[in-house]
């Protein structure tokens, strides 16, 4: 079984992707469980700085992203290139704000000293949609790696080959390897993953069926 990218302008098809099988699934997962253990100690410096290598990535490579959104889901060029901008600002957001979202805070209780703290919790999936490829990863992936968790992506169907690209640029960007991973799956497997002992928070944007 395979998932298929089709041109909508043309129908022609662009490129099959083999599915990943349920046992492929789970040694993927294995593998972000072994690169979050990791990652959820380091320093939130190395974080920031992979934020600031990734805006850059994704500004360099705005004009492909753009094209390969055009020719898989059919969004205007111009509008991609707005779309890979928006997801750059975002990690540009997030390195300067993470300090202050990340820090504990102090809670006045009379004869208690009391912390909010936020602290990584493990694994979070991400259900994503067609329409907006890049942009609805980002806003999942890029807060939920800053405070140390790892990000399991199930994109659309359609856009694994936004899907791949992705997955590429965060691992071309100076991130863990095996810390963000795209499933190749269709939608009826999701409810297989979402069980899975890793998966801690699942945020999805998606049709009623999704």
């Amino acid at each position: 079984m395979s998932l298929i990218s089709i041109n909508p302008a043309t129908g022609d098809e662009i490129r099959s992707y083999p599915q990943h099988s349920s046992e492929e699934v789970k040694f993927i997962l294995a593998q972000v469980v072994q690169a979050q253990e990791s990652w959820r100690e380091s320093d939130l410096t190395l974080r920031l700085a992979c934020l600031d290598l990734i805006a850059g990535t994704l500004r360099d490579r705005a004009r492909e992203y753009a094209s390969l959104m055009a020719e898989e889901m059919g969004k205007p060029f111009s509008q991609g290139l707005g779309e890979v901008e928006k997801c750059a600002w975002l990690c540009d957001y997030y390195r300067e704000n993470a300090n202050s979202f990340l820090s504990d805070q102090a809670i006045d209780i009379s004869g208690q000293k009391s912390i909010v703290t936020i602290q990584p919790i493990g694994l979070v999936l991400g259900v994503m949609p067609w329409n907006f490829p890049f942009w609805q990863v980002f806003r999942f992936a890029i807060p939920t790696l800053t405070a140390g968790n790892g990000a399991i992506l199930k994109h659309a169907s359609n856009v694994q080959g936004c899907a791949a690209a992705i997955e590429k640029c965060f691992k071309d960007s100076g991130f863990p390897e095996n810390i963000f991973r795209n499933l190749v799956i269709p939608g009826t497997e999701v409810d297989k993953v979402i069980i899975h002992p890793a998966i801690v928070a699942v945020t999805i944007t998606g049709s009623p069926p999704a």
